[in-house]
């Protein structure tokens, strides 16, 4: 049976998995969230998740507080043989069925860990960069089962850097729709900057090249032209912070647009704004926007790579194309002077976030999981005859 059919016909095992999550990111970024998530949908289905982070971060102590096992995993470099061999050692002592790597720095130590074991290597690609053309980047995506891509553009982007495309599947990221997330406070948008009670605009993003958020800066200056009273909140951190000021002090933002720099309560400065926003340039799937939907917030952002493949445009938000900051601003506006638009959008949200819920992408990998370990010999399933797609697999 193809991965797809395996996928959308729920033919899962009964017994239980044991996956190693290894993640050796430092801070908390959409990533560590998404491994934290499926770890902890997965224990509380009775399987084991083994959390392989770094000691003393945000997703070793989230794991920790989850109940789930946790390994110490602190690579000095991509490849580091210490740390690939505290995993090995982890792999045999939990007797680990599936790695899975849920970032692209942690491949390489999770390739070095599963070398003479049957344990499959599971790979999630999350950006919609092309692979670099190395040696050392063909060994160890090499090393994987299969390439997880959250979209159907990081998928394409893959093949692009011939990656087969039996060896992908697409499995989208999932939120949790379940939280009960307070807006922020008046008093905590003052502390940022926020006042004055106009519409506000909110970007959750780092500070980075593919987000682009000199795009967000100049979307803003046009949409105070058209609601002069509106507001933009840029919540994260990165190195364009510098360039982002410069920016805002030319346009004459700065009492418009306000940096809050990394925030513990970022969904709740998400779940205070009458508009969310994604400014990218490059983008595998754009997570943050599923909080948004999650939130009922209506929706301006960008066609950049797989965020088209989460916001219908005119149906769960408005989009505009990459580095045209007037198009993108004229739909923020649109937005924010359009009330039975917004309403429209905010109501079909919801509808569109449960679409893409944890408990659905924690189904899509354990299928993939399944398929792997069918592949290898290692499982008997309900129907022996598991295998990949001959092309890109989509879990729908």
């Amino acid at each position: 049976m193809a991965l797809r059919a395996f996928i959308e016909q729920g033919k899962l095992r009964a017994v239980t998995l044991r996956v190693l999550h290894v993640d050796t990111e430092r801070g908390w970024r959409g990533g560590e969230r998404q491994a934290l998530w499926l770890a902890r949908e997965l224990a509380r289905r009775g399987h084991a998740s083994i959390v392989a982070a770094r000691s003393n971060e945000p997703l070793a102590a989230g794991a920790v507080d989850a109940g789930l096992a946790v390994v110490a995993c602190n690579p000095v470099s991509e490849v580091d043989p210490r740390a690939a061999w505290r995993l090995h050692r982890a792999i045999g002592e939990h007797r680990v069925d599936v790695v899975h790597a849920h970032t692209a720095h942690a491949v390489a130590v999770a390739g070095l860990a599963t070398l003479g074991t049957n344990v499959p290597l599971v790979v999630a690609r999350r950006v919609d960069f092309r692979l670099r053309a190395n040696m050392g980047t063909r060994w160890k995506y090499g090393r994987a089962a299969v390439i997880v891509a959250v979209s159907r553009a990081v998928a394409r982007v893959l093949t692009a850097s011939g990656v087969a495309t039996d060896r992908i599947a697409v499995v989208p990221d999932g939120v949790d729709v379940h939280r009960d997330v307070t807006p922020a406070a008046d008093d905590t948008l003052a502390s940022l900057g926020v006042v004055g009670g106009g519409p506000l605009v909110v970007q959750v993003a780092q500070l980075v090249g593919h987000k682009d958020p000199l795009n967000f800066v100049r979307a803003m200056q046009r949409v105070v032209s058209l609601v002069p009273d509106a507001n933009g909140l840029l919540v994260g951190d990165g190195a364009l912070r510098p360039d982002v000021e410069r920016e805002i002090a030319a346009l004459g933002l700065v009492s418009r647009v306000h940096l809050a720099g990394y925030r513990t309560d970022a969904d709740s400065l998400l779940a205070a704004a009458d508009v969310a926003c994604l400014s990218s340039r490059e983008e595998g799937m754009g997570s943050v926007l599923l909080d948004a939907l999650a939130f009922g917030k209506p929706i301006a952002a960008t066609r950049a790579g797989g965020i088209p493949e989460v916001i219908v445009d005119g149906e769960s938000g408005l989009l505009a194309d990459v580095e045209a900051p007037a198009a993108l601003g004229d739909a923020i506006a649109r937005l924010i002077r359009d009330g039975a638009l917004r309403a429209r959008l905010s109501a079909n949200a919801t509808v569109r976030a449960s679409e893409f819920s944890v408990e659905r992408m924690t189904d899509r990998t354990i299928a993939v999981y399944e398929s792997v370990l069918a592949n290898r010999g290692r499982v008997r399933t309900a129907d022996a005859n598991v295998s990949s797609s001959s092309s890109v697999t989509t879990a729908r």
